[in-house]
C-alpha cells in the first residue's frame, strides 16, 4: 500500500471515528460538531469573500514573515560561524532570547506597535529566526578544510562556491521547521490580537457570543491543510534539488 493511499485511509478512519464518537453521543454535538456538520460548512466558507480574504492575509503575513526571518538568520548564522570570537560574544544572549515563547511577547509588542499586520508578522520573525539560524552555524562548522582551501588556491569565492552550497540543505530544513513555527504563530497572534484579520481572528469571532464550533473548527480544518500544503511543498523541493543530502539536522 502507497504512502498517499496510507494516508487516506488514516484520515477517513479519523473522519468515521469522530462521527461515530459524536452520534453515539459521547460528546455534545455543540461542543464538537461531526464532519458531516463541519465539512458543509467549510465548503460555504470558502466559497465566502469575506473567509477568503482572511486565508490570504494569514498566508501574506506567514510568507513575508518567512522571508524576513530567512534573510536576517542566514547571513547572522554564516557571521557567527565563520567568526568564533563573536559567536562566543554573543551566546548569552542568544540562548537568552531563544527559549522565550512568541506569543509571551504579545503584549509587549501590542504596546509599542499595535496589534497589526506588524505585530503577528514580528512575532513569525522572532519565532522562525531560531531553527534558521541554528542549522546555518551547524552546516558552517561541518565545512571541509580541504573544500575551502581548494577554493582559496583557485582563487574561487570560499562565499558562494563552498560555503553556501554547503549549508544550503540544512538551510533549507530549517526553513522547513520555521514555515510550521511561523504559520502557527501567525494564527496565534491573530487569535490573542484579535484586529489584524486572517484565520485566527476569524477562528476567535466564531468562538465569541453565540459559539459556532461548526466554524471554529472548519477554521482550523484550513489551518491544518495550510500547514500540511506549505511542508509537502518545501518536502517536494528539498528532493529536487538537495535529492543527494540526506540527513537533517535538529534545531
Amino acid at each position: 500500500m502507497g504512502g498517499a493511499l496510507r494516508g487516506l485511509v488514516g484520515i477517513g478512519c479519523l473522519l468515521f471515528g469522530w462521527e461515530a464518537v459524536v452520534l453515539a453521543g459521547a460528546v455534545p454535538s455543540e461542543y464538537l460538531p461531526p464532519p458531516s456538520v463541519v465539512f458543509p460548512q467549510l465548503a460555504m466558507m470558502l466559497v465566502d469573500p469575506a473567509f477568503q480574504l482572511a486565508v490570504v492575509a494569514t498566508v501574506l503575513s506567514w510568507a513575508i514573515a518567512l522571508a524576513l526571518a530567512v534573510g536576517i538568520a542566514v547571513p547572522a548564522g554564516l557571521l557567527l560561524a565563520g567568526v568564533p570570537w563573536l559567536r562566543v560574544a554573543s551566546r548569552t544572549v542568544v540562548e537568552f532570547l531563544r527559549p522565550i515563547p512568541a506569543v509571551a511577547l504579545v503584549p509587549l509588542l501590542v504596546v509599542s506597535i499595535g496589534g497589526g499586520p506588524t505585530t503577528k508578522i514580528a512575532l513569525a520573525v522572532f519565532a522562525g529566526l531560531w531553527p534558521i539560524l541554528f542549522n546555518t552555524i551547524y552546516a558552517f562548522g561541518e565545512i571541509e578544510p580541504v573544500q575551502v582551501d581548494t577554493a582559496r588556491v583557485y582563487r574561487a569565492r570560499v562565499l558562494t562556491r563552498v560555503a553556501l552550497p554547503s549549508v544550503a540543505p540544512f538551510v533549507l530544513t530549517g526553513v522547513r521547521l520555521s514555515a510550521a513555527i511561523g504559520l502557527a504563530v501567525v494564527i496565534s497572534a491573530e487569535m490573542l490580537t484579535g484586529a489584524s484579520g486572517g484565520i485566527g481572528q476569524f477562528i476567535l469571532a466564531a468562538a465569541s457570543g453565540a459559539t459556532r464550533m461548526d466554524r471554529v473548527l472548519a477554521g482550523v480544518v484550513v489551518a491544518g491543510l495550510l500547514g500540511y500544503l506549505i511542508n509537502a511543498g518545501l518536502e517536494r523541493l528539498q528532493r529536487r534539488y538537495f535529492w543527494w543530502h540526506g540527513a537533517e539536522v535538529p534545531s
